[in-house]
């Protein structure tokens, strides 16, 4: 394939829903449709997305075990196959959540490699649109403005599940695979000695091989290094840098023109939910609260009973309706920052209930989506907010969600998508879906004005 002038350009799976959502956009609004599904898709709905350049499977590996990825993933790595796509990509999250026990990138890796192919692997997680960057393998993002090397980083160094004590990406992914890991490095990048470095470190014996990113000129480098380099076929481990990396290499190229311009979708009600446990997100609550929405806490301990967890759901309901009623959005959350006492809260809860903590987080995902669905059904909504990476697939799927397409781009991983449904009045819904670290503070506002900032 010489240029992209026909035929489908890349396939991918996402091992959680917004960062799933978010290669999406950067696609989409690059000017080359795609399409994200919630399983794997049926001949049926192929057809109905031919056009497409790109075709996503949206998951929720990052909150798995590695047994839970045993049995669930290679059913989806087939299924990409089939799309026979020269690239297919493993979208995992830019801050590299991962560890051996739960949301193994390496587990994943060894599943996928096998199946989808491959002389080597390129790893790019650094996203310079979205503030991640990557420079002799160690991993930075900023937060207000302020940079930071994972191991170090205020948020992430503390995550609750999968604390950051390693900021290099080889030694982290290390530890949840045995292929070899080498490195092509900024320096070699920008100097134009990327495919000797490239070609040092297979000889070396290296399978995957990660990238330094910093700026466009890395990013390009990065990009034409995959793209020159992808042979038959290539599977690709990363976040959505690794989209951005292959626009930035084919518009300097010649062969992709600019972005489309952007569009807007204009002001409406919106209904929100929120499962995540993000500082982030606990400031865009904040700012809603302050700006005419209504949060209602959602007692998360609740979910280890289901009879207990209906009222819950029913309760909540009934104050979004009421809330709806008196001109205000509905906002749910579970949590309001990691260190809310629901956080530990629910841990305990769950200790000394001996219950699955897997199990009582899909029932909180699905019952945010339980919500949604009610609202919508009844409450003539049709547009919502759902905040939490490992949140909202669950909630996709209690909606009834069967695919999505990115429309209005907001921000760097920050759209309103038009869902696909098998039910009628979920069928065409306005969804936003927002990873924990993502969005602007006025993040629900944004959704609600359904402008770009620079649009107000």
């Amino acid at each position: 394939m010489s240029d992209l002038s026909e035929g489908r350009l890349l396939a991918f799976y996402g091992d959680d829903f917004t960062g799933s959502s978010a290669v999406m956009e950067v696609l989409a609004f690059a000017g080359l449709s795609t399409v994200l599904f919630t399983d794997v898709p049926t001949p049926d709905e192929l057809a109905r997305f031919a056009h497409c350049r790109a075709i996503g499977i949206a998951g929720i590996a990052r909150s798995q075990s590695p047994a839970w990825m045993d049995r669930e993933l290679p059913r989806i790595f087939e299924g990409l196959a089939a799309l026979e796509a020269p690239l297919t990509h493993l979208k995992v999250c830019s801050t590299f959540d991962s560890a051996p026990h739960v949301g193994s990138i390496g587990r994943a890796i060894d599943l996928a490699a096998p199946v989808l192919g491959g002389a080597w692997h390129p790893l790019l997680v650094a996203a310079p649109a979205i503030n991640r960057y990557q420079l002799f393998g160690n991993l930075f993002a900023t937060v207000d403005g302020e940079g930071f090397r994972l191991d170090r980083h205020p948020t992430m160094r503390h995550h609750p599940v999968t604390p950051m004590r390693e900021a290099d990406v080889r030694l982290h992914l290390a530890e949840q695979t045995e292929r070899r890991i080498g490195l092509v490095d900024y320096l070699a990048l920008t100097a134009g000695r990327g495919h000797a470095a490239l070609l040092r470190a297979r000889a070396d014996g290296a399978e995957i091989i990660a990238l330094d990113v910093l700026d466009e000129a890395s990013l390009a480098a990065a990009g034409r290094l995959i793209w020159e380099n992808r042979g038959d076929r290539l599977f690709c481990i990363g976040s959505q840098g690794v989209e951005y990396a292959l626009i930035a290499h084919w518009r300097e190229a010649g062969v992709l023109g600019e972005a489309p311009p952007r569009k807007t979708a204009g002001r409406a009600r919106v209904a929100a939910v929120s499962g995540s446990c993000s500082p982030v997100t606990a400031r865009q609550i904040d700012w809603a609260e302050a700006n005419g929405f209504f949060g209602i806490r959602l007692d998360a301990t609740a979910a280890i009973s289901e009879p207990r967890w209906y009222i819950a759901l029913d309760a909540a309901i009934e104050e979004a309706r009421i809330a709806l009623r008196a001109g205000m959005g509905p906002l749910v959350f579970t949590a309001r920052g990691s260190d809310d006492p629901a956080v530990a809260g629910l841990t305990r809860a769950i200790e000394a209930a001996g219950a699955e903590p897997e199990t009582v987080n899909a029932r909180i995902g699905h019952g945010l989506g339980a919500i949604l669905k009610a609202l919508v059904t009844t409450a003539d909504i049709r547009r919502v907010a759902i905040a939490g990476g490992d949140t909202s697939g669950h909630a996709l799927a209690g909606l009834g969600v069967s695919a999505l397409e990115a429309e209005v781009e907001l921000a760097p991983a920050c759209a309103i998508s038009r869902a696909m449904s098998r039910d009628p009045r979920i069928d065409g819904l306005e969804v936003a879906l927002k990873g924990g670290q993502m969005g602007p503070v006025d993040f629900f506002g944004l959704i609600e004005r359904g402008r770009p900032q620079d649009k107000e």
